[in-house]
């Protein structure tokens, strides 16, 4: 057995040991930031000055009163990303697509490789396509591999489909880079007069810049290379652990709706008629176009990646009731958003209120051109632990690297995607997005943690070397 593989081995037995539940690392963080924030906080407008019981007053006031509802609408973007990104994964065309890719595999290393080749690629196109994606190409790797009698440990599938997640902030659905394209969204987080010095971003400068072809092209590649590392060769893996038999079967197959029998009743006839889907869609897909046009690819943001992703699912489901059954899947997977992101925009809006942002990134601003960008990753991959959302990275930490840039004179579009990497990074030791992952494959996030931290330490390395060597 390689070094590598044994890393693996003993990484994913210390770290499945002590990794909680996603809601429970919520709520932790949530009593933590409280606490720090009452005690170490410096609160404007004299809530120190006013002794413990002032600072817990408006602390819960940040948390409880503004804070939860503070990213709703963000929140429901998210939610529409994951849904349609589900239901475009759950296509017909797609998913055998992605079963053919599982059935080619000669052995469980190429399985493996494959499985994180398909989630990084999504992830570049869309973090919700591939968290979906790869969680039914890991699914159905798992049945292949157990119909074969393969001695696969089948949680390295599941990391390996969850690698994407330390990809997405450098592709398409990117969330901090996209908000950066138009000037409302930049007055909303920076405000006028910053907002008015930095202007608007083009993604020529951020997602499609030589830096992020870079970075982002290496850990296409680098990413299968070491999860096939990782994987013990047949035979060699001491506790091979099989797809759960409660997965065995996809009784969830939004194509069953088909095997119903034909409708006699005109009405539904017409629910259930391919014209529903074309009066839907055509609309869509010209106001998609006319998007396009009028303002060019450079200028995508978060809700022309939707209407995309709404407008391919639809067409590629062509009924009605079989684009609703899919899109049933992805809202069974959005638990985790609607009841954790409330939390984590009560930790942002603690955090801000307090001053523990500006502490944590003011250091950012005493830097130099040569460490602005390092800097700047190492702390967003830090808040990320916090505050697991990439619009909620650019609110706490947009304008105070928008201004070090100005500063320092570095390239804003640069140190937007240093952001934008720290954000991603730490994805794979913070549980947050894994969930519909989790539920669609059966696992834990304690089972995949030992592999993805080590994918986080390369990719960390990578992202690193990208940052010191183009800027």
């Amino acid at each position: 057995m390689g070094p590598l593989a044994r890393l693996g081995l003993a990484s994913r037995r210390g770290f499945g040991r002590v990794t909680p539940d996603p809601f429970v690392v919520a709520v932790a963080l949530s009593v933590l930031v409280l606490i720090v924030a009452v005690v170490a906080g410096d609160w404007p407008g004299g809530a120190g000055a006013g002794g413990p019981f002032a600072r817990i007053g408006a602390a819960i006031d940040a948390w409880g009163n503004s804070g939860l509802w503070k990213l709703l609408g963000f929140a429901m973007q998210m939610v529409m990303m994951l849904v349609l990104g589900t239901a475009l994964a759950e296509a017909p065309v797609v998913r055998q697509g992605i079963a053919r890719l599982a059935r080619v595999a000669p052995s469980p290393r190429v399985l493996v490789a494959i499985t994180a080749v398909v989630s990084i690629g999504l992830g570049l196109l869309s973090w919700s396509l591939s968290l979906i994606g790869g969680a039914i190409l890991a699914r159905e790797g798992g049945r292949q591999a157990k119909l074969r009698g393969w001695q696969l440990h089948y949680p390295i599938l599941c990391a390996a489909a969850y690698s994407g997640l330390m990809c997405w902030h450098g592709g398409l659905s990117g969330t901090a880079p996209l908000k950066a394209t138009t000037k409302a969204d930049m007055v909303e987080v920076l405000g006028e007069e910053l907002a008015a010095q930095v202007g608007t971003i083009s993604l020529e400068h951020t997602l499609l810049s030589p830096l992020n072809l870079f970075v982002s092209g290496g850990l296409l590649v680098l990413g299968p290379l070491l999860f096939a590392l990782l994987t013990p060769r047949e035979g060699q893996d001491p506790a091979p652990e099989p797809q759960p038999d409660a997965m065995a079967a996809d009784d969830l197959d939004a194509e069953s709706v088909d095997r119903e029998p034909p409708p006699t009743d005109p009405l539904e006839r017409i629910e259930r008629s391919t014209f529903v889907v074309w009066a839907l869609a055509f609309p869509l897909l010209a106001a998609l176009i006319l998007k396009l046009a009028r303002q060019g690819f450079a200028s995508l943001d978060i809700n022309t990646v939707n209407l995309a992703l709404w407008v391919l699912a639809l067409l590629l489901h062509g009924r009605p009731q079989r684009f609703l059954a899919a899109c049933a899947k992805g809202i069974q997977s959005c638990t985790g958003i609607v009841l954790q992101f409330p939390l984590y925009a009560g930790i942002m809006a603690v955090m801000a209120a307090s001053g523990l942002s500006a502490r944590l990134t003011a250091l950012v601003s005493s830097a130099g051109p040569g460490l602005l960008a390092p800097l700047t990753f190492m702390t967003a991959g830090l808040l990320n632990l916090l505050v697991p959302s990439g619009g909620g990275q650019w609110v706490v930490q947009g304008p105070i690297i928008m201004e070090a840039a100005l500063a320092t004179g570095t390239d804003a579009g640069q140190v937007l995607m240093a952001m934008a990497y720290g954000d991603q990074w730490t994805n794979m030791l913070q549980p947050f997005w894994a969930l519909p992952l989790l539920a669609v494959t059966g696992v834990r996030a304690r089972d995949i943690v030992g592999y993805t931290v080590l994918w986080m330490a390369a990719g960390g390395v990578w992202m690193l070397l990208g940052l010191t060597l183009l800027i």
